[in-house]
């Protein structure tokens, strides 16, 4: 059993994974976002235990694996909701309505922004540009963006019909 392994309870097909992903790179600390990005798709989020296997497998120490985890908002360092909307913070957006946007989520599914609601479907995060600044209010909903948004439109894309 290796270091990460045992020390920070990493399964083997982990440490597979994630060897696979630091040979692709010239030099170990090369790989930390796509293995921040591994770890998050497995679990959701970065939590400090793999934060801090990945550190031993980088030779990296975990501030300096954390100082790049936390530069990037798409790399959450907490659990999240199974959906996270992002909504765009920019000055466009709050000027096309990003205010009334935030109001009727919050109204729809009982979340402020950096919250996540009770049934853990929903987390609301501020994201600030989404380069979308021609479609005003943006928002995105994993990796779905979605442009013109009227507040009447968020009960149909918040619940997509199946």
């Amino acid at each position: 059993m290796s270091i990460a392994e045992e020390k920070m309870h990493l399964t083997p097909a982990d440490i597979a994974a994630l060897g696979e992903i630091v040979g692709h790179y010239p030099h170990k600390r090369a790989a930390c976002i796509d293995a921040l990005k591994y770890m998050q798709a497995r679990h959701g989020y970065v939590s400090d235990q793999s934060l801090e296997a990945i550190a031993v497998l980088l030779d990296m120490s975990p501030a300096e694996l954390d100082e790049v985890a936390t530069f990037y908002n798409l790399i959450f360092r907490k659990p999240v909701g199974e959906k996270v909307i992002y909504l765009c913070d920019s000055v466009t957006c709050w000027m096309l309505g990003r205010d009334k946007i935030a109001r009727k989520i919050q109204d729809l599914i009982g979340i402020r922004q950096g919250e996540t609601s009770t049934d853990g479907r929903y987390t609301l995060l501020p994201i600030v540009c989404l380069g979308h600044c021609d479609h005003a209010p943006a928002m995105m909903i994993d990796d779905r963006l979605f442009g013109d948004v009227e507040p009447g439109q968020l009960p149909g894309i918040l619940e997509p019909p199946d």
